[in-house]
């Protein structure tokens, strides 16, 4: 554990996955020796495009947690990051992308690029460059896979937009990013 910052506790992902997808915004994601600052998110929850619509075996960690990390696979070949959220419902908080700030020469490695902008642009090269797999699936957020608290942003700092790569419920303004960050996904 790194004594110089403060990891949020179990109990700060209680709350609904809406309001912790905007709040995870300027937190720093530590993964191993890569770090970035989270700059996009997106929140789902039992609405239409979300896993957790329906319980399944893939989804049971979105209906019987929070506090921990929902990692799965997409495409045939990418693995996506979560946090899940909501005590006493359904949810969780996809990580789109980060801000790389340490492990960046190993991230540059793993993507086979050496452009900043495009190391952890979108949830399939965040997870990528930070090597997340399907055996971080159901690990409590804590340790070496962890965030660090940040101060909450100002609301005029934050952009509520629709989701992207959804086909249902296109509408909510549930992705959000950081005003003016070039690290986010395009």
């Amino acid at each position: 554990m790194d004594k110089k910052r403060k990891e949020l506790p179990h109990s700060w992902y209680a709350r609904d996955a809406v309001e912790i997808a905007q709040a995870l915004l300027g937190k720093t994601l530590r993964y191993g020796d890569c770090e970035g600052i989270i700059v996009e998110t997106e929140a789902y929850t039992t609405d239409a495009a979300s896993h957790g619509k329906v319980l399944t075996p893939r989804s049971r960690i979105m209906h019987e947690t929070y506090g921990h990390w929902y990692v799965y696979f997409t495409y045939g070949m990418h693995f996506c990051a979560n946090v899940t959220t909501n005590k006493d419902g359904v949810g969780a908080v996809l990580i789109r992308a980060v801000e790389p700030t340490k492990g960046i020469e190993r991230m540059e490695k793993r993507r086979r690029t050496t452009e900043l902008r495009n190391l952890c642009s979108g949830p399939a090269k965040l997870c990528q460059a930070f090597d997340i797999t399907l055996a971080e699936n159901e690990l409590p957020i804590g340790g070496a896979f962890t965030i660090y608290d940040a101060p909450e942003l100002p609301a005029d700092e934050i952009i509520a937009s629709p989701r992207i790569g959804i086909r249902q419920d296109t509408e909510l303004p549930w992705r959000f990013t950081i005003k003016g960050n070039k690290f986010t996904s395009r």
